[in-house]
């Protein structure tokens, strides 16, 4: 069974910066597509990165510039780094992941067949 666990999430002011990590599990590799979502409080959850099995990365608008999604396909491990965090990135992040290798497959959240449990980031101005 695919788990999904995410860790790093944490409370930092304005200008910080977090590395999220989600180590999977259940699968003998992560050459698929894999993503970044997150959701704050009253909102939908959205997407803010994602990466295909070819290392191919897209970005949400307003995190451009500022985050980035890579992978660790020898320990199976996603990561979002996370720079000059702003209080609006306050939300849970999840990583998920979808059944196909690339990303292009994937454009809505209702794609990714699996979803960890969430990691909170807590951006104080």
């Amino acid at each position: 069974q695919v788990q999904l666990v995410e860790s790093g999430g944490d409370s930092v002011p304005a200008g910080g910066a977090l590395r999220l990590s989600c180590r999977v599990s259940g699968y003998s590799n992560i050459n698929f597509c894999m993503g970044w979502f997150r959701q704050a409080p009253g909102k939908e959850r959205e997407g803010v990165a994602r990466i295909s099995s070819d290392g191919t990365t897209t970005y949400a608008n307003s995190v451009k510039g500022r985050f980035t999604i890579s992978k660790d396909s020898a320990k199976n491990t996603l990561f979002l780094q996370t720079n000059a965090l702003k209080p609006e990135d306050t939300g849970m992040y999840y990583c998920a992941a979808a059944g196909f290798s690339s990303c292009r497959y994937a454009p809505r959240a209702t794609d990714f067949a699996y979803w960890g449990q969430g990691t909170q980031v807590t951006v104080s101005s």
